[in-house]
């Protein structure tokens, strides 16, 4: 990252990759019935609210160096299956029921980099290596322009206050060199573990508050193979604490990566799936208000979140017609001449 805008480039698709996550994780939450999967509800919804705030976190980057971040846009949505932004092209991003198939999906995503892994700044294999490029980029870019030509975006951009229920971490508003790198970490941390060596990313479970918190990779590895990391274990180990139960017939029916285009106009599903992209579809549009200069509509977008949640199980609930799967939402992007 040789300039300013080629940074500036590369934290938007930051952007990009933390809201690629968003979609999946909210399919197979939202496909877990609560009272038969307690446990796996704060799993994905814990993780699902660190991703929120990995997104804010790449904003405050992106608005801290002069740029502007975009989410209104359909290259955020693109059709199911995709691959990861600007990533490994073998990982196809998809949506699906809570199950193996979703957390091989997770697993893969959130796969820690080896130690000594190199930056990559794209095509990336790991998320880590992505932003250890970002880092490089932050550090080689002050070493040569200095921090204060680097740093020229407008404080009152910046996200200070910002917080889902069910997740760990916090915002962080960048101004310097020192702020960036902090809010590379919780970002690098919560999704693959301190130095790359550890389990735990530094946090307190927001469930457990005696225990530390577990990161991202190996909260998913935990629902896996049904069984919790308690203190000692590592990545060798593997998970060694009491058991997590999993009741694989308390998760809706979903059929993966549903579309429109597949049900007849005026049909109830295609009318609730509709509905859905207007939801979110305003969703990207609150997230770019807040994060471009009106940081109030934060409140709004979380608000927006937690209404997706009544249409997205309403639709999980719709038989397709094949005796097996249910409706889900498609996602797909409505321009704004188009909305309601």
């Amino acid at each position: 990252m040789d300039t300013l805008d080629d940074l500036r480039r590369h934290l938007q698709w930051a952007i990009e990759l933390e809201h690629a996550t968003i979609p999946p994780y909210l399919c197979a939450l939202y496909s877990l019935d609560p009272a038969r999967n307690p446990e796996a509800v704060q799993v994905v919804g814990s993780v699902l609210a660190e991703e929120m705030l990995h997104l804010a976190l790449d904003a405050n980057l992106l608005n801290a160096v002069g740029g502007s971040p975009r989410l209104d846009t359909p290259a955020l949505l693109p059709a199911y299956p995709h691959p990861l932004p600007h990533g490994d092209r073998s990982v196809h991003v998809h949506l699906a029921p809570f199950g193996a198939e979703a957390l091989e999906l997770f697993l893969r995503i959130e796969q820690p980099a080896s130690a000594d892994a190199p930056p990559e700044s794209d095509e990336y294999e790991t998320i880590g290596q992505f932003y250890a490029a970002i880092e490089a980029g932050f550090r080689d870019l002050c070493d040569e322009l200095g921090e204060t030509a680097v740093f020229t975006g407008d404080p009152a951009r910046q996200i200070d206050a910002f917080h889902l229920r069910g997740g760990g971490g916090e915002v962080i508003a960048v101004h310097d060199l020192k702020s960036a790198l902090a809010a590379l970490a919780e970002v690098v941390e919560q999704g693959e573990g301190a130095a790359r060596t550890d389990v735990w990313d530094g946090d307190r479970d927001v469930f457990h508050p005696d225990r530390e918190e577990v990161a991202h990779y190996y909260r998913f590895q935990e629902l896996s193979l049904g069984r919790r990391y308690r203190t000692g274990d590592t990545p060798a180990s593997g998970p060694t604490g009491e058991k997590i139960a999993v009741d694989l017939d308390g998760v809706l029916p979903m059929r993966p990566n549903p579309r429109t285009a597949d049900y007849p106009e005026g049909s109830a599903i295609r009318v609730a799936q509709e509905g859905f992209n207007q939801t979110y579809s305003l969703l990207l549009y609150q997230l770019e208000q807040a994060f471009t200069g009106d940081p109030g509509q934060m409140r709004d977008a979380v608000g927006t979140m937690y209404a997706l949640r009544a249409q997205a199980v309403a639709l999980m609930k719709l038989p397709t017609g094949d005796g097996r799967t249910t409706a889900g939402p498609a996602f797909e992007y409505v321009p704004p001449e188009q909305r309601a």
